[in-house]
């Protein structure tokens, strides 16, 4: 017969339980904050390798770069949370009418 592991979840108490789960918990989320960093550096040398060859490239650039802006902003400046929402309406708008034509 094989040994079976022990399960020592089951012969913790609720403290020690709770204190486990949430160290787990933590080591997930920063391999995932790390894995999440080397994809947006790989983003970022992919768009700063080479010039946009259109206006919906340069627009995707540009909504990149807005994003990280806006993710950056304090929550009281509406102003240009305001202003950023209403420059990507605007490349909405535009990119829509140029593929209309």
């Amino acid at each position: 017969m094989a040994d079976q592991p022990t399960n020592l979840d089951t012969h913790r108490g609720m403290a020690a339980q709770k204190a486990t789960d949430l160290r787990r918990l933590r080591s997930e989320v920063e391999a995932d904050q790390d894995a999440l960093r080397t994809r947006q550096t790989e983003l970022e040398d992919l768009l700063a390798a080479a010039p946009a060859t259109d206006w919906p490239e340069a627009g995707a650039k540009a909504r990149y770069l807005l994003g990280l802006l806006a993710q950056s902003l304090d929550a009281s400046d509406l102003r240009r949370r305001r202003l950023i929402d209403r420059v990507l309406a605007d490349f909405d708008h535009l990119l829509d009418k140029s593929t209309d034509d």
